[in-house]
């Protein structure tokens, strides 16, 4: 279970993934393209080419999680990434999963 508390550090990945990726595939994707340790209790986040799915995967102290998200309609809002990651808080992760581009999320 992920849990959205206030020190919780987010990382979202650059480039799209190919959704049929697993917990062990992305964990690797974690440490080597985005130079982070998995099993550190940030949670990552990866979104499709199509920008309708998104997958946060973090270590919860006793195993990976791995959430799948996909909206019905639209896409989500993804902010400008410049150098290879961006660091959300909770709120901002709250607010970009709830699928709306109505929040002013990207003073990053």
């Amino acid at each position: 279970m992920i849990v959205l508390r206030s020190d919780l550090k987010v990382v979202l990945a650059r480039q799209p993934v190919d959704f049929c990726k697993s917990v062990h595939t992305l964990s690797a994707l974690v440490s080597e393209a985005l130079r982070a340790n998995p099993y550190c209790g940030d949670v990552f986040v990866f979104r499709s080419k199509r920008m309708d799915r998104v997958k946060l995967l973090a270590w919860d102290g006793s195993g990976m999680v791995l959430i799948t998200k996909w909206l019905h309609q639209g896409c989500f809002t993804w902010p400008p990434i410049r150098d290879g990651v961006v660091h959300l808080s909770a709120t901002q992760l709250a607010m970009l999963l709830e699928g709306t581009s109505k929040y002013p999320l990207w003073g990053v």
